[in-house]
């Protein structure tokens, strides 16, 4: 039988790829306004042409279209803001505004019982929402979800206070360090909390036991 210790989230939710093609069209866009005297044009073909090209490399691994379609057209609408406002800095405001409503998201999620967490692994092992039933995992889920919603905050306060600040240059950079690596420190946390939140006679995320919802006390 499959246990949490053998079944670990970076497992289920898979590798750090896709967020790390993500930071790339953000990183383009700043070497574009660089060489190019500081031009947001420049910044703007950059970031779309780059983001064309990781969507096309990926497709051809076999991802699929629809997700990637999604990113390029969030770095279209990134750049369009930029060329708008003729702020560089203005790029990442799509960024900001994701990330505060991801973090919004994620932490109703958790009060209203349906963790975010334990949908998407819900999803990934097919068990759909049978872990609902399960109240050592529905604890378990809410709590790990924190750590997420921790994340998303700080992407607001870092990219944020940079924005404000107009360097141009340090939110690329940022957006590089709290992209994959990051998430990677999610994931970790995240496996960490929900490990720690199963009993340890629990069967495992894949073996949600059935029973009645409890009544929370947290």
């Amino acid at each position: 039988m499959t246990d949490t210790r053998q079944d670990s989230l970076a497992a289920l939710l898979g590798g750090r790829g896709g967020a790390l093609d993500a930071s790339l069209p953000p990183l383009a866009f700043v070497l574009g306004w660089l060489l190019f005297g500081r031009s947001v044009e420049a910044g703007a073909v950059a970031a779309v042409a780059c983001g064309v090209v990781v969507g096309a490399v990926r497709v051809a691994r076999g991802a699929r279209p629809r997700a990637l379609l999604v990113s390029v057209t969030l770095v279209v609408l990134a750049a369009y803001v930029a060329l708008r406002t003729g702020r560089p800095e203005d790029f990442f405001l799509l960024q900001i505004f994701l990330n505060a409503a991801s973090a919004l998201v994620w932490a109703v999620s958790i009060v209203v019982r349906w963790p975010l967490l334990g949908v998407v692994v819900g999803l990934v092992t097919g068990q759909g929402t049978r872990w609902r039933r399960d109240p050592d995992l529905l604890r378990a889920y809410r709590v790990a979800s924190w750590p997420w919603v921790g994340q998303y905050v700080l992407r607001v306060v870092v990219f944020g206070a940079l924005w404000l600040a107009g360097q141009v240059v340090l939110l690329g950079v940022m957006r590089v360090a709290l992209t994959w690596p990051l998430q990677v420190a999610c994931v970790a946390v995240s496996w960490w909390v929900l490990r720690r939140a199963l009993p340890d006679d629990h069967p495992g995320l894949r073996h949600p036991r059935d029973g009645h919802h409890p009544r929370e006390q947290d």
